[in-house]
């Protein structure tokens, strides 16, 4: 870092070169000798200075920066110019920039930080609380919260001054107050309608890992929702709440350890655990009926089975996306009521319907989609919850609704299969592959 001396010829340049002078020569000076009370005036002092420096860097900055200090050179900016030069880190060189305008938006916070009254954090929590008054607010309402402000800066530091300036319009006018958070709120509801968001994937290791993004209000009652469950299994099932209020207070209280190990077990904090597997539950617990549909049936998950592993045999059983399960996962899946078994070999629905309906059941669509896999076209990968039903046998043609005469595929290539120009046929894994007639 360059140590060039100063020339000075503006009053503050002379200023400066001055306090660079007298902190080399107290550098090497030892300070074993001072007492406990000089050292804490001296704490002091140097902390009352530093801010008084600060503030007086944030007022060269800004005019630094309105005279296009190192634009010369090529720099972007001057606050890049500066961060290069000392080797800072721009984030935090732009955070200064940022503070420089903020505090000069606030003289009388500029003048509170000059006069080493208030410390540099405590003017940035201030400022950043002062740009809560909207901007149409009353001509006395930013003054008095300015003043209010450096009141408590006499008694918190900034961590407190950033908690109490969230309430700063609470106190000094609750009208405008309760009108801007209506207004943040609208924004951050609107804002988070646009964020939203949900994926899941398979990780290929007999797990699957998702993300989701969800307003705070759809967030909280998937929250509480999980939690409830978790809670439920958590704590002993037959203790109400004031057994468990004692047993708590029991716990508490126990001499060199001695906890009884069931009650530690009926109140151990949640784990990850714990609520991924309330999650599962309540995942699995939603009645079928309240689903929406998809491809024609309710958004449920088929597992198909051989009537063997129904009655307790070890052959694993299919979800109809094609992933595999245990036999005792798919027995135990088949008792829940958001899974549809089939099981083969066994007692079926009726699926056959002949001439008497135009368009396939669900129970229809359910084997077909089992059947095929999804889109009947050779290299289509869309599930059968995307995919339409297609009759081989054109119902105006004489067509049956059946499950050997129907065909699952992507809306796509149903379009496709309709469309003249192009011909079809079954390859030996019995997919469709398609060509244009020329």
């Amino acid at each position: 870092m360059s140590t060039k001396p100063l020339h000075p010829s503006h009053p503050v340049a002379a200023a400066v070169a001055r306090i660079e002078t007298e902190l080399t020569q107290a550098a090497g000076v030892p300070v074993w000798s001072m007492g406990a009370g000089e050292a804490g005036e001296v704490l002091e002092a140097l902390t009352r200075a530093r801010a008084q420096t600060d503030a007086l860097l944030l007022r060269v900055l800004r005019h630094a920066d309105s005279v296009e200090t190192g634009l010369a050179s090529g720099a972007t900016s001057t606050t890049n110019w500066w961060a290069h030069r000392m080797r800072m880190v721009r984030r935090d060189a732009h955070a200064l920039r940022r503070l420089a305008t903020q505090v000069e938006a606030h003289p009388e916070v500029a003048e509170a930080l000059e006069s080493g009254r208030i410390l540099t954090d405590q003017a940035r929590a201030i400022t950043d609380a002062l740009e809560q008054v909207p901007e149409d607010a009353e001509p006395w309402v930013l003054p008095a919260a300015t003043e209010r402000m450096l009141d408590l800066a006499a008694d918190h530091d900034a961590k407190d001054l950033r908690v109490l300036g969230r309430r700063l319009l609470e106190v000094i006018d609750p009208a405008t107050a309760d009108a801007e958070e209506a207004r943040r709120l609208e924004a951050e509801e609107r804002a988070a309608r646009e964020r939203v968001g949900f994926g899941i994937r398979d990780s290929g290791d007999g797990t699957m890992r998702g993300w989701f993004t969800l307003p705070v209000a759809q967030g909280e009652m998937l929250r509480r929702q999980v939690h409830a469950i978790a809670w439920s299994k958590h704590t002993h099932p037959t203790t109400t709440v004031a057994e468990q209020t004692n047993a708590a207070a029991a716990d508490a209280d126990a001499v060199d350890g001695a906890v009884d190990p069931v009650q530690a077990q009926r109140h151990r904090p949640l784990s990850r655990t714990g609520l991924g597997e309330a999650f599962c539950e309540l995942i699995e617990s939603r009645p079928a009926d309240t689903l929406p549909t998809s491809g024609g049936i309710s958004a449920t998950v088929v597992v198909t089975m051989e009537l063997d592993t129904l009655l307790g045999g070890l052959k694993a059983a299919s979800l109809d996306t094609g992933s595999k399960i245990t036999a005792g996962q798919a027995r135990r899946l088949a008792c829940e009521a958001g899974i549809i078994p089939i099981v083969l070999g066994g007692p079926s629905v009726v699926l056959d319907m002949g001439r008497r309906r135009r368009f396939h059941t669900p129970a229809q669509r359910i084997a077909m989609g089992v059947r095929d896999g999804g889109c009947s076209a050779a290299g289509c990968d869309m599930p059968a919850d995307k995919c339409q039903a297609h009759h081989e046998t054109p119902w105006s043609k004489g067509g049956s609704t059946s499950v050997k005469d129907g065909r699952f595929y992507c809306p796509s290539h149903h379009q496709m299969i309709h469309d003249p120009a192009f011909q079809h046929h079954l390859d030996k894994h019995g997919k469709v592959r398609f060509s244009r007639r020329t």
